[in-house]
This record gives C-alpha cells, sequence and structure tokens, in this order.
C-alpha cells in the first residue's frame, strides 16, 4: 500500500517546536514478538510513530521493530514513559529505555502517572534537565490534571508539551481540551477503540455514509479535532485499517453529533 501522508502537530519547546504525527501506533499489551511485527509493520505500511512506555516490558521488542522496519530512526517519532515508582531515578530510567529501544534519544518522554498522585515537581525538572542534555526532544506528562499541569508551570516555568488522557467520544471534555490550549499544551488520547461502543447507532450511521468502519470514523474524528491518536493492534489488517483513516473527512453536523456521545458533565 501506499505511505499516507500523516498530518502532525508542533510540540512546543524552549528551542523551537517539535513536530509529532497525529496518528500513532500504541504498544500497551503488546508482548514479545507479536510487539516486534506488529512495530515493523506498522513502519513498512507508513506509521511513523510509536507509543511504548517502560512499564509495558516491551521497549526492547519495540527497538527491534524500529531496527527491522529499515526505516531511517530520524523518521519516526517514539514515546516512552516513566513509571510513576520511579521518581527520583529519572536518568537510570531514561538510559536504560535507550538502550532497550537501541537509540540514542526519544521524540517525547512522558511523565506516565503522577508519582504517588502528586503533580512532582522535582520530577519535572529532572525531564527538563535531560531534554536540554539532548537525550529527549521533547517531554510531557500522562493522566495529569491541568492542576497538576500548573503545578509544574508554577515550580518550573514550562508546560508540559503534551499530556496524553483517555480519550474517545464519551470521554470529550471541552474545559480540558480548552485548558490544555490556553497552556499551550497538546491532547493525545489513548484506548480510543477499547473505550468505545462500536455498536452505538450515531457511529455505525456516519460509517455506513463513508463506506468506513466505526473504529475508523473515531479515529477519524480525532484527527479532526487534531487530537494525536494511538490505537493499538498487533493485528497488520487492523493496523493498516487504522491509517487508512486519510481518505474521508467528516462534516461538521457529523463531528457535533459525535461530541454530543460525551458523557463528561459540564
Amino acid at each position: 500500500m501506499n505511505s499516507p501522508q500523516i498530518p502532525s502537530i508542533d510540540l512546543r519547546t524552549p528551542t523551537g517546536s517539535v513536530p509529532i504525527p497525529l496518528l500513532g501506533l500504541g504498544t500497551w499489551q503488546s508482548d514479545g514478538d507479536l510487539a516486534r511485527h506488529a512495530v515493523r509493520h506498522a513502519l513498512e505500511v507508513g506509521y511513523r510513530h510509536v507509543d511504548t512506555a517502560t512499564g509495558y516490558a516491551n521497549e526492547e521488542q519495540v527497538g527491534r521493530g524500529l531496527a527491522d522496519s529499515g526505516v531511517p530512526r530520524d523518521e519516526v517519532f517514539v514515546t516512552t514513559k516513566l513509571p510513576p515508582e520511579a521518581a527520583g531515578r529519572e536518568r537510570e530510567t531514561l538510559e536504560r529505555s535507550l538502550r532497550l529501544l537501541g537509540t540514542d534519544h526519544v521524540d517525547l518522554w512522558l511523565v506516565h502517572w503522577p508519582p504517588n498522585g502528586q503533580a512532582t515537581p522535582s520530577t519535572w525538572q529532572a525531564f527538563r534537565e535531560l531534554r536540554d542534555e539532548g537525550l529527549v526532544r521533547a517531554i510531557g506528562v500522562s493522566n495529569y490534571s491541568l492542576a497538576q499541569i500548573d503545578e509544574l508551570i508554577d515550580a518550573t516555568g514550562e508546560a508540559p508539551a503534551l499530556d496524553q488522557v483517555p480519550w474517545s467520544p464519551r470521554d470529550l471534555d471541552a474545559r480540558l481540551v480548552a485548558g490544555l490550549a490556553l497552556r499551550g499544551v497538546v491532547l493525545e488520547g489513548y484506548s480510543p477503540l477499547k473505550r468505545t461502543d462500536a455498536a452505538n447507532p450515531v457511529l455505525a450511521e456516519i460509517a455506513a455514509r463513508h463506506g468506513v468502519t466505526v473504529q475508523q470514523v473515531v479515529l477519524g474524528w480525532h484527527l479532526h479535532h487534531r487530537v494525536v491518536v494511538i490505537p493499538k493492534s498487533t493485528n497488520p489488517q487492523r493496523i493498516e485499517a487504522n491509517l487508512d483513516v486519510l481518505g474521508f473527512t467528516l462534516g461538521d453536523e457529523e463531528v457535533a453529533a459525535i461530541d454530543g456521545l460525551s458523557t463528561v458533565e459540564g
């Protein structure tokens, strides 16, 4: 299949911007050779963004998939994450991730969860220092609230480039969207398909109208809102189908109907 041109959005850094492809491959619960083969296949068919984490225990297999694909390292956007229990061991954890991934840097490094439920500015400061050393191109957080992000900003003067949170039509939170945008923080969604009811009649009708699947509609909805999305699969056909979302465009009324599925109050 022809490699599609996946749109990107810029992550802010103190020295400029780092583009992140809006669509990537998630690897949560992808283990062993399944992870390796999924990453290789994804890159061969046109993905240029792969998301992993220390906590997934698959960084070595992800790294092998990157190497197997033959795609130059500088053409692939790689994200990994620091487990909350590794707060205070940031350098050690990152260096191990780099060894396992077989690379001298990652493009994005996230605090996977707030350590002990706290924003933990000391970890954020360590992230900033390791980024400034060139081991990471951009830094961000995952599962952080706006209040926790503000605590990091107040302590260091720097906002995370990105916040990765669970996201799907039912998770649409206008307050969070607006709050992140106000702070210059990109929104990235995980588990978009797992959190979606594939039998929802609104999504099914829109999918039928465009001749696509409900899953493709959901991914297209993310792209319309310029929310980074990382659907996970180890199935080659589904990996390809998840990428094949650039050939149709949702209309404004369709987007509004999908937005209306949100179960978030306010």
